[in-house]
């Protein structure tokens, strides 16, 4: 069976080694496996709630573009657009925004984190929110949705949207399926040994902290400079040092083979001095990022050829975004009035009961949580963290046998209203006795 992959970087800058390694090289990895058909795109719609300058966001988009290609995408197999080239994303989006609810969105930790922050600092807990900061994690299940992905590799801070998409498809599906599943429910592709690179001061790389290892930017100069830049211990040359939660050991490895990470970390251990390591990774990197340079070059330098490719790419999505659209609005009721109508008991197959849904994850915190859906998607109730998973599947296992008479002593909150939630959870302990 063919498995559909999906992945996009928000133009609003020029990428670092963080972007390279956690996103673009897993993809086009994925990219070339048998069976695949990937999808690539900029995520020049998401710019537009970070950043209001237009210029910035023009050069991001020819950057990022000239990036991917240098990287290695094949355009020739692969599906390579700019978000904003597809006009069926946002009208997908206002479908999928009509059956979210505003709670779910309410949990979204983008928006959670702004609101803490504002709170903080003592501002209105929504000052500075603008709507796209608050819905972008549908705009997002738009895009994943749009082509039906199967997979989406994500950072594990991303890991929250792919389960919140699942969610906004499992309820259209529900609502407009008629028995049939519309949309695919994708799974988040997380790397477990490179989530997230360490920047400069051992924190997530990210612009926002200033401590970010440029891709290309500045050439092998920049490069070098920002490595010599990494914070170390204070162990002079000779003594053996503790590679394990060093940044520089971090990013080597991410650049490096399991023989070259076991033999790195002997040196390291045998007294290595630093300055040494930081000159060992810049040839480490340096090996691998030199040649990509230059073809980025060449491309920034054409703009044109990468206008043509991304146009053909377009096309290309396009032909599989627009019939999809096409159903989605004949499941809504948006119909041509040229099309004979039909009864509701006509319209509708014969469906199977649907039953409420426990849900087991584990967050970017490293806890592990379940929460209850109902059969449409709607939250009923969220837990708090567990330690292990075990733990929550304890609880899973016990309120699907007692129903509300375990809420009492469950370590969760409540989301919808006790009649709703009391209904879902006899549903599940009816079915848990019937099986």
């Amino acid at each position: 069976m063919t498995q559909r992959v999906l992945t996009g970087i928000t133009t609003t800058g020029t990428l670092h080694l963080g972007n390279y390694v956690g996103a673009i090289r897993p993809a086009i990895a994925a990219s070339r496996e048998p069976g695949m058909e990937s999808f690539f795109f900029m995520a020049d719609y998401h710019a537009l709630i970070k950043c209001d300058e237009p210029e910035r966001i023009a050069t991001s988009r020819l950057q990022i573009a000239a990036t991917w290609l240098a990287a290695g995408l094949d355009p020739e197999r692969v599906v390579f657009y700019r978000q904003s080239d597809i006009p069926e994303i946002p009208e997908l989006t206002w479908l999928l925004t009509c059956v979210t609810s505003k709670g779910q969105m309410n949990r979204a930790h983008a928006y959670k984190a702004a609101t803490d922050a504002n709170t903080a600092a003592g501002e209105d807990a929504d000052a500075g929110i603008t709507m796209g900061l608050y819905s972008y994690p549908i705009l997002m299940a738009a895009d994943i949705l749009m082509f039906n992905a199967h997979r989406v590799p994500v950072g594990k801070d991303q890991a929250q949207h792919i389960e919140m998409t699942r969610d906004v498809a499992q309820r259209f599906n529900h609502l407009f399926g008629r028995g049939d599943d519309f949309f695919v429910l994708p799974e988040a592709q997380i790397d477990a040994e490179m989530e997230l690179l360490p920047g400069l001061d051992g924190r997530k790389m990210s612009k926002s902290y200033d401590n970010v290892v440029p891709l290309f930017e500045g050439g092998s100069k920049a490069l070098k400079d920002a490595i010599a830049r990494i914070v170390t211990d204070s162990k002079l040359p000779g003594e053996p040092k503790e590679p394990e939660g060093q940044a520089l050991v971090t990013i080597f490895d991410a650049f490096a083979t399991p023989e070259q990470r076991a033999a790195f970390r002997a040196e390291l251990r045998a007294g290595l001095a630093w300055g040494e390591a930081k000159q060992r990774l810049f040839d480490q990197v340096e090996s691998q990022i030199g040649p990509m340079r230059a073809r980025y070059a060449e491309l920034i330098a054409a703009p044109e050829k990468i206008e043509k490719i991304l146009l053909e790419g377009a096309a290309k999505a396009r032909a599989l975004a627009a019939p999809l659209l096409a159903r989605a609005r004949e499941a809504v009721g948006l119909r041509s009035f040229t099309a004979p109508l039909q009864t509701a008991a006509a319209a509708t197959k014969a469906e199977k009961p649907a039953l409420p849904v426990f849900k087991q994850y584990r967050e970017s915190d490293g806890q592990f949580y379940f929460k209850l859906n109902a059969a449409d998607g709607t939250p009923l109730l969220q837990s708090r963290g567990f330690a292990g998973g075990r733990d929550a599947g304890a609880w899973v296992a016990r309120l699907k046998r007692e129903g509300a008479a375990a809420l009492a002593e469950a370590p969760v909150e409540r989301v919808a209203d006790e009649a709703a939630l009391g209904a879902a959870l006899q549903a599940l302990v009816e079915a848990t006795a019937a099986a």
